[in-house]
């Protein structure tokens, strides 16, 4: 009983904690004059996690003879899938693309003769991870697609903070001559340089808190199938009903102590600056 009430009181202090943490990200939200970008939905589970999920349920069952242990036990393999998401690397890589083909189209402005000439140029060598948008902005433009209309797609294609300042220096300059615009696109490349190495910092800390979420887990998913195996007498007032309700209690609790922990070490959406395609400045 000493360790369920440590359990509950420490699963309602971090629920306490993070409560009052998301209510204070949601007004500074709303005091944001920029929109959050629309978060990416990740898919469901697939189909081999599913039948792991059916399989570990019908093990556990056999096992302990325990109704509530079917759900416990699917929910417990299904709860891994967001112990191995939530890593930044993605957004890194992302940023890091921006900035060699910031510096590309830098470099290429010299010798162009003109920003359109210039953005079909690097669409050849640009990073693997923007080679695609930036291939079909080429594309556009070879087509005769207006040069705004055609960065203003790349933009939402894109979908990121440090790619919004460069395609709006880059509408700037479609409007009009820019001056020093090799400048400004080298500026804008060392800033998310700079931006790439505090991700980095932050993405390591991240790591480690993940890991330690998972070695929690699993540590504690291992000692109670240990104590399901080798120590029924210790486990044998869970078979009543009032055992059940007690044991879903402390499954619940102990699995939204672990969603919490994964929540708070998940990386949130920056604001944009850039427009959607359709609304005006």
């Amino acid at each position: 009983m000493t360790l369920l009430f440590a359990l509950v009181g420490g699963t309602a202090g971090c629920g306490v904690l993070t409560t009052l943490r998301g209510l204070r990200r949601s007004r500074l939200r709303e005091q944001a004059t920029y929109r959050l970008p629309k978060a990416r939905r990740e898919g469901g589970p697939s189909r081999v996690e599913v039948l792991l999920a059916l399989a570990a349920a019908g093990v556990a069952v056999i096992i302990t003879r325990w109704p509530i242990a079917a759900p416990l036990a699917a929910a417990a393999v299904l709860g891994t899938r967001g112990l191995r998401q939530g890593s930044g690397r993605p957004t890194i890589e992302r940023l890091e693309a921006v900035a060699t083909w910031t510096e590309m189209l830098r470099d290429t402005l010299a010798g162009a003769s003109g920003l359109t000439q210039a953005l079909v140029t690097t669409a050849a060598t640009a990073p693997g991870t923007l080679s695609g948008a930036v291939g079909s902005m080429a594309a556009k433009l070879s087509a005769g697609v207006p040069l705004e209309s055609c960065l203003r797609e790349l933009g939402a294609e894109l979908a990121d903070p440090a790619a919004d300042m460069v395609v709006i220096a880059l509408v700037m300059a479609s409007r009009e001559r820019a001056q020093r615009l090799g400048d400004l696109l080298g500026a804008l490349a060392a800033s998310i340089r700079e931006e790439v190495g505090m991700r980095l910092a932050v993405e390591a800390s991240r790591a480690s808190s993940r890991a330690a979420v998972r070695m929690i887990s699993g540590f504690s998913l291992a000692l109670f199938a240990f104590m399901a195996l080798f120590a029924h007498s210790y486990l044998a007032p869970y078979r009543s009903a009032t055992g059940q309700l007690v044991l879903a209690v402390v499954g619940l609790l102990f699995g939204l102590g672990l969603w919490l922990m994964s929540a708070m070490v998940r990386p949130e959406p920056q604001p944009r600056l850039l427009l959607e395609a359709g609304e005006q400045p």
